[in-house]
């Protein structure tokens, strides 16, 4: 069996998935991503508990996190709007950089892969944003999916 993209038609123009044929089912996906400093500018923010002139600076991107998840479908054209159970967003300090992880979850006819993806890159984006004034030598990176349960074929990183 050939694996084929999904959202092409047979004439290959862009087309979103027809799920109304799937049964319904839980399904949970799990992403996560590094955003790594400069050893002095990650020696700095530690110090500050991470907390800078606009606020917590992980709690404003675990919140811009969670928004993002639930705004996926408006962000990526092709994905279905999705009833979520559960958003979980999860930042903590590592060796010179932040680790985001996201776990979505629903009981729906298509999985949340892209909304745990969605969630840790714009936490990361906000994480860069309230950042940038100590450092442009910023990196966000390792944005992966790293489980997901539910579907036809489950995944685990």
């Amino acid at each position: 069996m050939t694996k084929q993209l999904s959202h092409l038609d047979e004439s290959g123009n862009a087309s979103m998935v027809d799920v109304s044929n799937k049964q319904a089912s839980v399904r949970t996906a799990v992403a996560s991503g590094k955003v790594f400093f400069p050893e002095n500018v990650f020696e700095q923010l530690a110090a500050d508990d991470f907390l800078g002139k606009k606020g917590s600076i992980i709690q404003t991107a675990v919140i811009a996190g969670i928004q993002a998840v639930k705004k996926t479908a408006e962000l990526i054209p092709l994905c279905h709007q999705l009833n979520l159970s559960k958003i979980q967003l999860d930042i903590a300090p590592l060796s010179n950089s932040l680790q985001i992880t996201c776990t979505v979850k629903c009981n729906e006819q298509t999985g949340v892969e892209m909304e745990a993806l969605t969630g840790v890159s714009v936490a990361a984006l906000t994480i860069y944003d309230m950042c940038k004034a100590l450092s442009q030598d910023i990196r966000i990176s390792e944005i992966q999916l790293e489980q997901k349960t539910g579907g036809k074929n489950d995944f685990n990183r």
